[in-house]
C-alpha cells in the first residue's frame, strides 16, 4: 500500500443531463464521485463520472468539468436527439406565449376585461375540469412509463430507451476517441493490464447480472495527467493515468471502477435525461403564467429565475444525490463479489473529507451539491458494508487479511493529531501535512 497521506481520491459525475473533474475530490457519476461542493459544478444531460484525487503533499486541487454533446444522423438516437434540440425552442416559445397573452390582456379595453372575467366565473367548472383532464393526461402518461430499476428494484420514470443513449453514447466515444487520439495507451502497457485485470475480475464476477453480461466492456487508459474515470453507457471505460497514480490501492480502483459500471448497468444516465425532459415541460406551462401574470418583463425575468432555482434545489441536486447513492450501494456490492476487501470504501471518503479540511476549502451545506457530502457517503457506505461483507462470504471469497484499513485510517490521525501538538502550533497540522518530510505508517 502507498502511504494514503501522499494520495488520495475522490470520483466524479453526471448524465444525459449528466460531467471531468481535473485534480479533484472523487465523486460518482458520469454520475460519479463528486465534491459536495457546488464550486466550478457544471454538467451536461449525458455525463457519468470522472475521479479526482489529492495530489502529493496536499496541495490545492483544481476542479475542472469539461463535457460535450455532438449530433449524429443515428436513427436510434433520433428521438434522445429531437428533445435535447428542441428543449430551448419550448422555453422561448413559452416565454412569447406568456408575453403575448400579458401585452393583449393590458390592451383590452376595461369592459372587455370584465366581461371576460364575468364569463370565466361562469364557467369556472369548465375551466377546472379542462385543467383536471390535462393533470390526468400527464399522470397516465407518467405511470405508463415507470419501470423498476434493475438491482435495487426501484420505481423510477424512462422515457427514453437505454438503447437510444446507447447511440448517443456511441456518438460521445468518437469525439473522445477523436480528443484523445494519440495518448491512448497500448495493451502491452502494465497500466493498462492494472486496469484490465480489476475490470475483468468485476465483469466476471457479476456477469449473473444480465446487464453486466450484455455489455461489452471495452478499456481505453488516456495517458494524461488527469485525475479522472468514466463509464458511457455503452461499456466504452476510460481510465486516466492521473487516476492510476491517485488510487492507493487495488481496492480502492476497483470500488471507483464498480460505481462507475453501477452508473451504466443501473442506466442512470437515460433515466436522468427522462426525468428531467419530463419535469421540463411540467414547467413550461408555469413559465407561460409567469410571463402572463407578472406585469412587466423585468419581474417576468425574476420569476423565472426564482422557478429555475426552486427546480435545481428542491428536485435536481437532491434527484442527483439519489442517484449517487444507488450507484454506491451497487458498486459496493460489485466489488463484494469480487472479492475486493470493500472495508476500504468508506475510507476512501473519510480521506476525501480530511484532505478537503487540509487544503482549507469550506465546508458547505450538502443541499447545494449534486453530490452526498463525504462524512455522509462514509457514513452510509460504512452501514452497507456488513451486508457487502456476507455477500462477500457467500461467493466463497478468500477472508480479509490484517489490519482493517478503517483502525490504519483512524491510528494515523491520530499520529498526525499528535504531531500536530508536538509542533505547538495550532496552524501546524495544515502547514506540515503539505509537506513530504513525515513519515506516515504504510498500511
Amino acid at each position: 500500500y502507498r502511504n494514503f497521506i501522499g494520495t488520495g481520491q475522490r470520483c466524479l459525475l453526471s448524465v444525459s443531463d449528466t460531467e471531468i473533474h481535473k485534480k479533484a475530490q472523487h465523486s460518482l457519476g458520469r454520475f460519479c464521485f463528486q465534491s459536495s461542493r457546488p464550486l466550478g459544478e457544471k454538467t451536461t444531460s449525458f455525463q457519468i463520472s470522472s475521479v479526482g484525487q489529492l495530489p502529493h503533499h496536499f496541495s490545492a486541487w483544481n476542479i475542472q468539468f469539461f463535457r460535450s454533446f455532438h449530433a449524429s444522423p443515428s436513427f436510434q438516437a433520433a428521438p434522445a436527439l429531437f428533445w435535447i434540440i428542441v428543449k430551448p425552442v419550448q422555453k422561448l416559445f413559452a416565454i412569447i406565449l406568456g408575453r403575448s397573452i400579458r401585452k393583449w390582456w393590458q390592451a383590452l379595453p376595461p369592459n372587455k376585461r370584465e366581461l371576460l372575467k364575468q364569463s370565466a366565473r361562469k364557467n369556472k367548472w369548465k375551466i377546472l375540469l379542462g385543467a383536471s383532464s390535462l393533470g390526468v393526461l400527464f399522470a397516465i402518461f407518467y405511470f405508463t412509463h415507470v419501470e423498476e430499476t434493475p438491482i435495487t428494484g426501484r420505481a423510477r420514470l424512462l422515457v427514453f430507451g437505454k438503447e437510444h443513449f446507447r447511440e448517443l453514447s456511441q456518438m460521445e466515444y468518437r469525439m473522445w476517441m477523436e480528443k484523445f487520439k494519440g495518448v491512448i495507451l497500448p495493451e502491452t502497457d502494465v497500466r493498462y493490464q492494472v486496469v484490465e485485470t480489476v475490470l475483468s475480475r468485476l465483469s466476471e464476477s457479476n456477469k449473473d447480472i444480465p446487464q453486466v453480461s450484455a455489455l461489452k466492456w471495452v478499456i481505453h487508459v488516456v495517458d494524461e495527467p488527469d485525475i479522472n474515470a468514466f463509464v458511457l453507457p455503452n461499456g466504452q471505460v476510460f481510465v486516466f493515468a492521473g487516476l492510476l497514480d491517485a488510487v492507493s490501492d487495488i481496492d480502492q480502483l476497483s470500488f471507483i471502477l464498480g460505481h462507475e459500471i453501477a452508473h451504466a448497468v443501473l442506466a442512470h444516465a437515460a433515466e436522468k435525461a427522462s426525468v428531467v425532459h419530463f419535469l421540463d415541460f411540467l414547467s413550461l406551462i408555469f413559465l407561460a403564467l409567469i410571463w402572463a401574470i407578472c406585469p412587466r418583463d423585468s419581474l417576468a425575468v425574476i420569476g423565472e429565475w426564482i422557478q429555475s432555482k426552486l427546480k435545481e434545489f428542491v428536485f435536481d441536486r437532491p434527484y442527483s444525490r439519489t442517484l449517487e447513492t444507488e450507484a454506491d450501494k451497487v458498486g459496493l456490492q460489485f466489488a463484494a463479489k469480487a472479492c475486493v476487501d470493500v472495508r476500504a470504501s468508506s475510507v476512501f471518503w473519510q480521506q476525501m473529507e480530511l484532505a478537503e479540511a487540509v487544503v482549507g476549502h469550506p465546508k458547505l451545506p450538502e443541499w447545494l451539491s449534486t453530490h452526498p457530502s463525504h462524512e455522509n457517503r462514509a457514513e452510509h457506505l460504512e452501514r452497507l458494508i456488513p451486508e457487502a461483507l456476507k455477500i462477500r462470504e457467500s461467493c466463497n471469497c478468500p477472508s480479509l487479511s490484517e489490519p482493517d484499513p478503517r483502525l490504519v485510517f483512524k491510528l494515523t490521525m491520530q499520529q498526525i493529531l499528535e504531531s500536530s501538538k508536538d509542533q505547538g502550533s495550532p496552524n501546524s497540522t495544515k502547514q506540515d501535512l503539505s509537506k513530504p518530510k513525515l513519515d506516515f505508517p504504510h498500511t
